[in-house]
């Protein structure tokens, strides 16, 4: 049995994509992606919860707000790699995992994050990390 609770925000950035098989995608262009980060737990806490819900928020929004109204290209940590949406679900997803082995967001029973940013109503990507 897996207890789940997700929390949701946005984020928009810019940014270009390196190769061919990005087509126009290669020139500099806008995002607004809507993320979700679920947080997975095997049993609830004494409280009842898997993670406290207004944590896992403002930590979200935290580490989006990084990010967001950025040109990605221009940001040191990304130079060399294409921002990808599955590569910025693993970034959020690990800066996620440092938060919970910060204790900053309750809970500390959590078994794994899914994070997932959708694109738009037809596509999306997702990445889950055990704890």
């Amino acid at each position: 049995m897996t207890y789940s609770v997700t929390v949701r925000d946005h984020m928009m950035i810019a940014h270009s994509l390196t190769g061919e098989a990005f087509g126009p995608a290669q020139r500099l262009h806008g995002a607004t992606y809507v993320v979700d980060a679920t947080f997975r737990a095997g049993s609830l806490d004494p409280d009842g919860v898997v993670v406290d819900i207004g944590r896992a928020s403002d930590a979200l929004r935290g580490i989006l707000s990084v990010l967001s109204y950025r040109n990605l290209d221009d940001e040191p940590e990304f130079a060399g790699v294409n921002t990808t949406t599955e590569r910025l679900c693993s970034v959020i997803a690990e800066r996620l995992v440092q938060a919970v082995h910060a204790d900053e967001l309750g809970g500390g029973h959590l078994t794994g994050i899914v994070v997932t940013l959708r694109e738009s109503h037809i596509a999306w990507a997702s990445f889950e990390v055990d704890l």
